[in-house]
């Protein structure tokens, strides 16, 4: 098997292992009265020592001592962060595993292809535009029913997962102004840690942190899969996977995420989108893909 085809096979198992993320916190939620943000910290927390452990163990003369540009841009990154992992958990609690996955991660890429014309000078094109109008069709589509649900929380959770897409477009839009110098596990390091102190005040004051005491044996390992599982082994396979594989290629594989999601959702929590979700859904996959043809960047932290 040649560097190329195993690269494009490890970027894959990273978008499977990050589509159970919504499953199994959706599980969590269902089962428990844990609080979205107080899973974001918690997810962050576990991440951060097995960063922390790669980058000592990868360390390289200078690399433990980044410039001040790079740092606080490392540091943007983990507000950023900070912001998705809350949004992006609140979303799936109020609306689904799959609608709320499809949401954040289709448009995002799209978001992302628009905002680089004014923000890094890349003129879009033709193919841009159309693929940002059919990315709103497919959305609209694709939430139609929680619009004209009477439940203000379906609706409530649409909105936070754009707001999550947003966080997230602009999470990928900063990065590519941060320097690609730099070892790769030590700003993963930065990222998450700084996203975790962010967090941490949040859960505190809004009283998150109030009902762990509550939890039994299965919420704590639900809370430690995606800790481990879609975090620290889907981030290392991603990592991996992208030493040898172009980023357009990357950045369409990693489409297959939302995909996986909305499929486990129907398997394994029972989740339907309806035909005219199923419709739209398909639109805003096929506009993931023009864009990222185009040049929108895959996942970077």
């Amino acid at each position: 098997m040649n560097a190329a085809v195993r690269g494009a096979i490890l970027i894959a198992i990273a978008a499977a292992l990050w589509a159970t993320t919504s499953i199994a916190a959706k599980t969590l939620f269902t089962h428990s009265d844990l609080a979205p943000l107080t899973l974001a910290f918690l997810r962050l927390c576990i991440a951060c020592p097995f960063f922390g452990f790669l980058m000592w163990r990868s360390r390289k003369p200078g690399d433990l001592r980044p410039g001040r540009g790079l740092l606080a841009g490392l540091v943007g990154l983990g507000l950023l962060q900070a912001v998705y992992q809350g949004a992006y958990l609140w979303a799936v609690d109020l609306t689904g595993a799959g609608i709320a996955t499809l949401i954040t991660l289709c448009f995002a890429p799209v978001l992302v292809a628009i905002a680089a014309a004014p923000l890094l000078g890349e003129r879009p094109t033709l193919r841009t535009v159309l693929a940002l109008i059919s990315a709103i069709v497919g959305t609209l589509m694709l939430v139609s029913g929680d619009i004209t649900d009477p439940d203000a929380a379906r609706l409530g959770g649409v909105m936070i997962a754009v707001l999550a897409a947003t966080a997230y477009a602009a999470f990928t839009l900063t990065s590519r102004r941060v320097s690609g110098n730099g070892p790769v596990f030590g700003k993963a390091f930065v990222c998450f840690t700084t996203g975790a102190v962010v967090l941490a005040p949040v859960v505190w004051v809004s009283g998150g942190a109030d009902g762990l005491t509550a939890l039994d044996g299965l919420d704590w390992m639900l809370i430690a899969y995606i800790g481990i599982v879609p975090t620290c082994l889907g981030y290392v396979c991603f990592f991996r996977g992208m030493e040898t594989t172009p980023a357009t290629t990357s950045s369409i594989i990693v489409t297959l995420e939302p995909l996986f999601a909305a499929m486990l959702a129907w398997m394994i929590l029972g989740e339907s989108l309806g035909m005219l979700g199923m419709i739209g859904a398909l639109v805003l996959t096929v506009s993931v893909l023009v864009a990222s043809r185009n040049g929108s960047p895959a996942r970077d932290e």
